[in-house]
């Protein structure tokens, strides 16, 4: 089967042609002919097989006809991550050479008015996170009311994200006669209420089991012990023994994990490149299209690279990290292996990942094999072996050379800890020379008794330094010192006193 088999028009045809893609994949092939027929669809496939020009393809055919108006875009669709928006803007701008039609990038991170400015021209194709296009709306500069198609991708990171309630908020602005279009490479019941209420009647194309990793990508575990300085020097190792490495992407769990291992690789003469979610847009972009050009081989990122990004030429993925949740162990290899390629991921497991990998050899229904020894035969680490913190002295018992003095030639534990560390990434320190002990100090003099020291002259008193400095002879002021004013030192005349006599109780006030 080929494009020209599925009913697009001749333009999108074109274009289809001049990128060299010649046969749809299954999830192209069954979906766009039903998305031609205006009808509802919930398309479920692996991360890879084309979700993207799925959609894309068929609505640029249905927007050939029609006309744009100010601050109504005719489609919607909603992404989970900026970079899954921006990779969607490029797909239209690749396929709709020839066509005019007006597309807009709703994202965080970009200034306001530039938006304002695409959306007031007239947009035919609306591409926003949730949050950015709420913000448009309730400032009034957004309407909702001409959506001809509402296309939600990713879905289950949308679950994930927490954008949820928006995602409902969104359905029910749109109007009611739209096409719904969901997407997503795994079906959480939440979404499947969520496709219930929403979708009208849709056509169900699923062209793999749920949760299943592509059959292009081989799949090994690496055991490694628990602490972060072995898990590092692991994965130094698999990079630098990795066969036919063109570049790949390093996942872990944290954000904070990604500046590690970013800061790690970097000192060890790697050339990496860092993405995570608290980077602005602006270095977001750049480490993306750095990995993206070759220019940087190796990306160190967290689950916000996980989705969706369509990098073709990624010939490794390592999990620094097990995944928490088994789904996203889906998402993260399926960066690799894609078109039909060969890939290849690698993930670090200590005894505190069996949880996890449980879950996820559960969700896969297939069993992982270990790239070396497993867990249960993995040799000693001698890196981790730390000189104890507690003295060997009975308790209560000083050292000769009395509280808070290192015995001979024993180390404190802030310089162990230090060269431990540096051990671990195979830096050299210099140590510092001994100290030199220090010198007896001569016995202090006796003090003579005190019977016997000079006096010292007798401070004045409080009151007699304020006494000092008036006159004598003059009145003393009470509470205001020399400031009295005059006004307070003039003679006051008061009322004659007057006296108050019982009178003598009447018959009729006396108690019976």
């Amino acid at each position: 089967m080929s494009f020209s088999d599925l009913g697009l028009s001749q333009k999108v045809l074109d274009a289809v042609t001049a990128t060299g893609y010649t046969e749809p994949t299954p999830i192209q092939a069954q979906a766009i002919p039903e998305i031609l027929a205006r009808r509802d669809l919930l398309g479920i496939a692996q991360t890879g097989t084309g979700k993207t020009a799925a959609f894309t393809l068929p609505m640029m055919t249905l927007l050939e006809q029609g006309r744009a108006r100010a601050r109504m875009p005719r489609t919607l669709i909603l992404e989970p991550t900026r970079e899954l928006a921006a990779q969607v803007e490029e797909s239209f701008n690749k396929y709709s050479v020839g066509q005019r039609l007006n597309v807009a990038l709703l994202i965080g991170g970009v200034s306001f008015g530039d938006q304002d400015m695409k959306i007031t021209r007239g947009v035919d194709v609306l591409i926003a996170t949730p949050g950015r296009l709420l913000d448009h709306f309730e400032r009034g500069k957004l309407l909702l009311t001409g959506i001809e198609i509402l296309v939600i991708d990713e879905a289950d990171r949308m679950l994930d994200m927490g954008f949820i309630p928006d995602i409902e908020r969104i359905c029910k602005l749109v109007p009611f006669t739209r096409q719904t279009l969901f997407f997503s490479a795994t079906m959480a019941p939440e979404i499947q209420r969520l496709t219930e209420t929403f979708l009208h009647n849709p056509v169900r194309i699923e062209v793999a089991r749920q949760s299943t990793t592509a059959s292009t990508i081989t799949q090994r575990l690496v055991a490694s012990h628990s602490h972060a300085g072995a898990k590092r020097e692991t994965l130094r190792r698999l990079i630098r023994d990795a066969e036919e490495l063109q570049n790949g992407i390093i996942f872990c769990n944290r954000k904070s994990d990604v500046h590690i291992v970013y800061k790690s690789l970097s000192k060890h003469g790697f050339n990496v490149a860092a993405l995570h979610g608290d980077m602005d847009q602006r270095s977001r972009m750049a480490a993306l299209e750095a990995f993206r050009n070759g220019t940087v081989p190796l990306l160190v990122a967290s689950d916000v690279a996980a989705r969706g990004l369509d990098i073709p030429e990624v010939s490794h993925v390592f999990n620094f990290d097990a995944p928490h949740h088994a789904e996203d162990y889906v998402h993260r290899i399926g960066r690799t292996g894609r078109a039909g390629r060969k890939g290849t991921a690698y993930t670090i497991v200590s005894e505190a990942d069996a949880k996890s990998l449980a879950a996820i050899e559960h969700l896969i229904k297939s069993k992982i094999e270990f790239d070396g020894p497993d867990l249960a035969n993995l040799p000693p680490d001698e890196g981790e072996r730390r000189p104890e913190r507690k003295s060997s002295r009975p308790r209560g018992e000083r050292s000769e050379r009395g509280r808070g003095r290192r015995e001979e030639g024993k180390r404190p534990q802030r310089e162990i800890d230090i060269l431990a560390a540096a051990d671990e990434d195979n830096v050299e320190v210099t140590e510092k020379p001994p100290r030199a002990p220090r010198p007896e100090r001569a016995p202090r003099a006796e003090r003579a008794p005190r019977e016997d020291r000079p006096e010292r002259a007798e401070r004045p008193r409080r009151d007699d330094r304020r006494s000092r400095d008036r006159d004598e002879d003059g009145p003393t002021p009470m509470g205001l010192g020399d400031h009295v004013p005059s006004f307070m030192l003039r003679s006051v005349k008061l009322p004659p006193k007057t006296v108050e006599v019982d009178e003598p109780e009447t018959a009729d006030h006396r108690e019976d």
